[in-house]
């Protein structure tokens, strides 16, 4: 998922230890988010957006991924859905 973190957080002056310590995380968390290593639990990002002031779906920004797609793939054959 890609994200808008790292620009909204350093267009504040904030490092990313004080975002983490304002939305309960570690400065390695928000590293891999900010990265892409990582993707937040719908809370963690709703909360980051707050600190932004911000709407959730400006900071994160939804793209069909890979790992969606192979779920995808996984419920048509387990309900019996399959299109090939």
């Amino acid at each position: 998922m890609k994200n808008k973190v790292r620009q909204l957080r350093e267009a504040l002056g904030m490092t990313q230890e004080q975002l983490g310590e304002k939305v309960g995380t570690s400065r390695q968390a928000i590293n891999a988010i900010e990265t892409e290593k990582n993707e937040p639990s719908i809370w963690l990002a709703y909360d980051i957006a707050q600190v932004f002031n911000e709407p959730i779906e400006s900071v994160f920004i939804f793209e069909e991924s890979e790992r969606k797609s192979r779920a995808d793939i996984s419920r048509r054959y387990a309900y019996g859905t399959q299109r090939d």
